[in-house]
């Protein structure tokens, strides 16, 4: 009995604690559990952003790789397009060469149609070099208009391509105010043999030697050439380079194609001032600027010009 009266004190106390253990108990219970919820969720976290860190480390290095990679196909690609824009370029120069190649060839097919067509007669040295024989006629041949005419009493005869020129001459002088007239032009065989006849007849064979040409050497033939007479001389030629008209030819004549055939100390006839033939701007210009009569130049070095005889400077 004595056992139960001291348990019972001690139960009895323990209650009286009891209500203010409990709450302390909760509070406890609830902290300890709010803590290990904070523990756990820290430790999630951590666990979650160390996955992150991880993540985002593999996305660089991905990245870094892509960045490594398209940096060598841009170098390729690059290349790849400098190489075309080199094959380009060697594809244009081929296309450029054929292109000139093919203008060249067709330029020069164009020339060999162009020499085809002219008169190979018209820039040979004839004045006892080359021989035109009794049929040589020149292909087209017009009357020159009587205004530019000295004398109206028979027609002049000049070749058809090189009568602009032979006309601006002649317009240009009377623009200058100089009196320049065609006095003869084309002869043909038998007109240059009739006349040489003449002058061997009125001045004997070796004086008409020293100035007149037998026939089928005459430029006359080629009807590229005249024989010029102003006013003021009474139709004289022998005195015609003493006039304002032989001086304005030998200034400007060469710019219209004409060039004095027979200047003094020629090597073929006495001196002709009044002699003048057709030959193209070109070579006129060029026997003009290097101080040169026609007869000094080799034959080879003339048909040279013969392409652009009529040619307009």
């Amino acid at each position: 009995m004595e056992n139960n009266n001291v348990i019972i004190p001690n139960m009895q106390k323990t209650k009286d604690y009891l209500p203010n253990i409990i709450p302390a108990v909760i509070v406890l219970l609830i902290l300890g559990g709010f803590s290990i919820y904070e523990f756990l969720k820290i430790d999630n976290l951590t666990k979650r952003i160390t996955s992150l860190n991880a993540e985002l480390a593999s996305n660089d290095a991905k990245l870094a790789q892509d960045l490594t990679d398209l940096r060598s196909q841009t170098i390729g690609l690059s290349n790849t397009l400098s190489n075309a824009e080199q094959n380009i370029d060697a594809v244009r120069n081929q296309v450029g060469g054929v292109e000139q190649t093919v203008g060249s060839i067709s330029g020069k097919v164009g020339d060999l149609q162009k020499l085809s067509e002219l008169d190979a007669e018209l820039l040979k040295k004839y004045s006892k070099v080359y021989f035109m024989n009794e049929n040589y006629v020149p292909a087209y041949l017009i009357d020159i208009p009587k205004d530019y005419l000295y004398s109206n009493t028979e027609p002049e005869n000049f070749i058809v391509e090189a009568w602009p020129f032979l006309k601006n001459l002649l317009d240009s002088a009377k623009s200058n105010n100089i009196d320049l007239y065609v006095k003869s032009a084309y002869r043909s065989f038998n007109d240059q043999s009739s006349l040489k006849s003449y002058y061997k007849v009125v001045y004997g064979a070796g004086t008409a030697n020293s100035f007149s040409a037998d026939q089928g050497y005459s430029e006359h033939q080629l009807g590229t050439t005249i024989d010029f007479l102003t006013t003021g001389i009474g139709g004289n030629l022998d005195n015609f380079d003493g006039t304002s008209a032989y001086n304005w030819l030998v200034n400007n004549a060469y710019k219209f194609g004409f060039i004095l055939s027979y200047p003094k100390n020629n090597n073929y006839y006495i001196s002709e001032p009044w002699h003048w033939r057709f030959v193209g701007t070109k070579l006129s210009t060029d026997l003009h600027n290097r101080n040169l009569n026609f007869y000094d130049l080799d034959q080879r070095d003339i048909d040279e010009y013969l392409l652009s005889i009529f040619d307009q400077s």
